[in-house]
């Protein structure tokens, strides 16, 4: 979900619904490590029944590490996807079923937002990269001392994208990682393994959410089933929710914020590039062995238990005295749908709405006061009652204009307070601390103190860097034009908050009167007078409010849809919603992955398309040259840093894509052909599995229809099975793509296609 402080928000509400994970750790001997034991009693005292791995979380921080160096190349890549993998099944140890989905191709709604995400990434790529090779310049030119610049190519994350190369291995690699586990991991013997790849379209939560569904319905459903879901996106706790499943849970790392990095050049810790002066490393120790390591530190996982989150809210939203029944589901469906005004993946959040300053706390309060008029709730099985909504809506309108004057009182009384800060912080600072072996000592540090080495070198660095110090900050001192120091009369003093970053310019000032003519002039560049546009933005909204809730309680309602502007309007503009119609065209079918790809990603990253279609990114004459623009403005709309701003890039016609593409189709190879191909989930059991034998005789019989699956074989789970023309079946060879990664024993397992 795009809104990065609501998990921050929900744990300090309900701090109960957080429990710190209990990790079996693998015991070493003699240098070897031993395994975990996975079908052993799980030692969080609660046994799970299915694990869901939303796998791009797990794909992102394997391929591009922010807190330890990264892989050294793709197979590095694969094994630590392996590691984390084998790490959370070691702390959740399901018994019945393991759910791995990869984002496939995405509703339109959703690429929008893809587009933004892979534009910036590559641009702050290039831009990092610049940056880093001026700074080493100087450095060096200085004579400064760097570690040999590593000649590598540059990891372009935008590969994690359905129809690149890199998705096609990495489906490759996780069909033999599970042919081995469930070789030779006594906790999957019994397991039923299914791999949705990035093939299968879908984002991967919603392809979960979408079997839970549909396993819901089957009239052998177990509803005592334990659900873990593993994922660190905050609209997995919205999904978990809708499923209305009363054992769920969701496991994710533990967010710790600022977060020690190392620097770029220098590899050492405690600066960024920026700062970085190429000084020559201090000596920690007699041997110092470690100097080139980087503190390890593994991060920890919790468990979001959304069965005390439930408890919770039913606390909070149960209400009396209603003039309707009061149903517990049905208003946390009605929660679900709230949250969405402070931001969601697919619409921008209401400008007068967010969630650090209390957004759905007020909005809660609101629906509690005029539940009563509305003589309802707002939602029912993923259908929104736009007239009720409305009365919501034009409530917090009301209180806009005052919401916007507390948030700038809010905003200059914070700026104030940091302001005295820095000035107590200036004027109790000592004017000199030494450094290095010299440096002062905590209280209380039980390590022995370093024997000084060299002390007049220390001394003598001490004082230079003392005066040094003291020439820089000299009132009366400047710099010649070679940057040699000399004296001036008259500077004026340096103001106490000069050194703050510059604040960026508001043209809208929210808090002053005439907001809203500004807020559309600026944003939308039209009158606020024009009603017939602001009535389309509008509806445009209200649109993505019924695309989204039927997105998470039904599935997609249209591939296609889209909301067509960079910015939401206010809550006193939604008068008159409840006429406006919000059906969606029927048999809309998703991209293919390589237009995805072209609908997504800038010209840099055309390497992952074909060469003629990457042509159409570059070309002066391609008609869709105006797609990607080589720099594109960042609204930051209120905030403070870039990546919280709007990238104003232009929406991709659909109808211009695909002209230009039927030109370049031919030009494809099979392999390239079968890339861009749809396909379907895959089924994974081992010999002993009670399923075994009957996938089995399904290829013996050679049968082409989809057959039901037997639900007594396999916990209740109910689908068809269709053969699978890649299939793995027992005693059949299965090589490795992977060099690091071997199969132990023989295989034992068999594969065939799922349609649940």
């Amino acid at each position: 979900m795009g809104v990065p402080a609501f998990f921050r928000w929900l744990s300090r509400k309900y701090p109960s619904i957080i429990v710190n994970c209990v990790e079996e750790k693998a015991k070493e001997c003699n240098g070897v490590k031993a395994s975990v034991d996975t079908s052993r009693p799980n030692p969080n005292e609660v046994e799970f029944d299915n694990l869901y791995l939303d796998m791009n979380g797990i794909i992102h921080p394997c391929t591009h590490p922010e807190d330890k160096p990264a892989p050294k190349n793709e197979d590095e890549m694969m094994v630590a996807i392996f590691e984390y993998i084998d790490r959370i099944f070691n702390i959740v140890r399901p018994r019945r079923l393991l759910y791995m989905a990869i984002d496939g191709v995405a509703p339109r709604a959703k690429m929008n937002q893809q587009r933004s995400r892979r534009f910036r990434a590559s641009k702050e790529g290039m831009e990092a990269a610049e940056e880093k090779q001026k700074i080493r310049q100087e450095i060096l030119a200085k004579g400064g001392i760097l570690p040999p610049e590593e000649v590598k190519e540059r990891f372009d994350s935008n590969c994690i994208t359905p129809g690149t190369e890199f998705m096609d291995n990495l489906a490759k690699c996780l069909r033999y990682y599970i042919a081995d586990r469930l070789n030779s991991d006594p906790g999957w013997k019994n397991l039923t393994v299914i791999l949705s790849d990035a093939s299968a379209p879908g984002e991967g939560e919603h392809k979960i959410m979408d079997y839970i569904r549909r396993q819901r319905a089957q009239p052998n459903h177990d509803p005592n089933t334990h659900h873990c879901l593993c994922g660190a996106d905050a609209d997995l706790i919205m999904l978990g929710l809708a499923t209305h499943e009363p054992n769920f849970t969701i496991i994710r790392e533990e967010f710790k914020p600022n977060k020690p990095k190392p620097c770029a050049l220098c590899n050492q810790m405690g600066h960024e590039v920026k700062d970085c002066q190429g000084l020559p490393r201090e000596k920690q120790g007699k041997h110092d062995q470690f100097a080139d390591s980087l503190p390890a530190s593994e991060q920890e996982f919790i468990f979001i238990r959304l069965c005390v989150l439930r408890e919770y809210l039913e606390r909070e939203l149960t209400m009396a005295s209603l003039p309707f029944t009061f149903d517990f589901e049905r208003s946390v469906d009605d929660w679900v749908f709230m949250c969405f005004f402070v931001g969601n993946d697919f619409l921008p959040h209401l400008p007068s709405l967010e969630i650090r300053e209390g957004a759905i706390d007020r909005l809660v309060n609101i629906y509690k006061n005029v539940v009563h008029k509305t003589g309802g709730y707002l939602t029912e099985s993923g259908f929104v009652n736009l007239q009720r909504v409305q009365m919501i809506m034009l409530a917090v309108g009301e209180v806009e204009d005052s919401i916007f004057k507390k948030r700038k009182d809010d905003d200059d009384n914070f700026k104030r307070r940091q302001k005295e800060k820095k000035k107590r912080m200036k004027r109790d600072h000592p004017s000199f601390i030494p450094g290095g072996q010299f440096s002062p000592q905590a209280l209380g540090n039980r390590s022995s103190p370093q024997a000084i080495s060299n002390p007049r070198q220390a001394a003598f660095e001490m004082r230079m860097h003392d005066r040094q110090n003291s020439t820089m900050s000299s009132p009366n001192t400047s710099l010649n034009s070679d940057g040699s120091p000399s004296p001036a009369r008259g500077i004026k003093r340096k103001s106490e908050d000069s050194d703050s970053e510059p604040e960026p310019e508001d043209n809208i000032r929210l808090w002053e009167s005439g907001w809203k003519q500004r807020y559309y002039k600026n944003k939308f560049d039209v009158d606020a007078s024009d009603e017939k546009f602001r009535r389309k933005v509008v509806q445009s909204y209200v649109e993505g409010l019924c695309w989204v809730l039927r997105y998470y309680y039904q599935g997609c309602a249209s591939w296609n849809w889209y909301y067509p502007f960079h910015y939401a309007p206010f809550a006193s503009d939604f008068e008159g919603i409840a006429d406006m119609p919000s059906d969606f065209e029927k048999g809309s079918k998703p991209f293919k992955p390589l237009e995805q790809l072209m609908g997504v990603f800038p010209a840099a990253s055309g390497n992952f398309l074909p060469p003629t279609w990457r042509k159409l990114m570059t070309d002066p004459e391609s008609s869709i040259i105006d797609f990607y623009p080589e720099d594109f403005a960042i609204d930051l709309n209120g905030k403070k840093y870039a990546w919280q701003g709007v990238a104003l890039l232009p929406f991709v016609d659909e109808r211009r894509l695909r002209a230009a593409l039927e030109e370049v189709y031919p030009d494809l190879t099979p392999e390239e052909n079968r890339r861009n191909s749809l396909g379907g989930d895959v089924l994974f059991v081992g010999k002993h599995h009670p399923l075994c034998d009957f996938i089995v005789e399904q290829y013996k019989s050679k049968n082409t229809e989809p057959v039901d699956m037997p639900p007594e074989l396999c916990y209740g789970i109910q689908g068809k099975l269709t053969l699978n023309e890649n299939a793995v079946l027992p005693d059949k060879v299965l090589s490795s793509v992977t060099p690091a990664f071997k199969l132990k024993n023989n295989n034992k397992i068999t594969m065939t296609n799922l349609n649940s």
